[in-house]
């Protein structure tokens, strides 16, 4: 399982949260809203220190990761992180 971010989605980072060399950007799963996995869990995304990374890709420095305990949530299937043009929001999908 691996997070993959396109370079919209990094500059997104950059631009809207600020994110910066040393950040630690976590992905996780969240009560509500749905999924292709999990009716009732969404992604949440925040920037906070990481407790116990599972899985983690390092961009510029800025570290995007999993905590292992929210592993289960991604179905052992890939993040793909991108921006959704129209709205300037990011985009997620999942590729096996």
């Amino acid at each position: 399982m691996e997070i993959k971010l396109t370079n919209d989605a990094i500059n997104w980072f950059k631009q809207e949260l600020e994110a910066q060399s040393g950040d630690y950007i976590r992905f996780y799963a969240r009560y509500g809203g749905s999924s292709p996995f999990h009716e009732g869990f969404s992604l949440g995304m925040n920037r906070e220190q990481p407790h116990e990374i599972g899985i983690e890709t390092v961009v510029e420095d800025i570290h995007f990761y999993i905590e292992k305990t929210d592993e289960w949530f991604f179905n052992d299937h890939h993040l793909i992180v991108n921006v959704d043009t129209t709205n300037d929001e990011l985009s997620y999908s999942y590729e096996k």
